[in-house]
């Protein structure tokens, strides 16, 4: 239910912004909740279970960052509960994201 309620929002209201994320997505051999390519964004909502899970759920955050991403968690109880800040700190990581090294303009020297 969080994931289906989260998804409504960032089809709807993040992708306004010009930011397209896909649900349920293979990167490497994990499968991701939602990722932005553009972004290099993925989003994780995390139910009770990840709470025993956690030495898997850092393994496999440390493979995503190793090919460019960023991981955002959330508990269901957060996007079910604060959708608003949930969305603010999507929001905010897609303002921050990095430019690609090199710039793809070319720009330098």
């Amino acid at each position: 239910m969080a994931e289906r309620r989260l998804w409504w929002h960032l089809r709807h209201r993040i992708a306004v912004q010009g930011t397209h994320f896909r649900r349920q997505v293979h990167l490497g051999r994990y499968i991701v909740d939602f990722v932005s390519h553009d972004a290099r964004l993925v989003i994780e909502v995390d139910g009770g279970q990840h709470d025993a899970e956690s030495g898997r759920d850092m393994e496999r955050t440390r493979f995503l960052e190793s090919q460019g991403y960023r991981v955002l968690r959330f508990w269901n109880n957060e996007v079910l509960g604060n959708i608003d800040g949930v969305l603010e700190l999507i929001q905010s990581a897609i303002r921050t994201t990095p430019t690609p090294d090199p710039s793809p303009q070319g720009g330098g020297e």
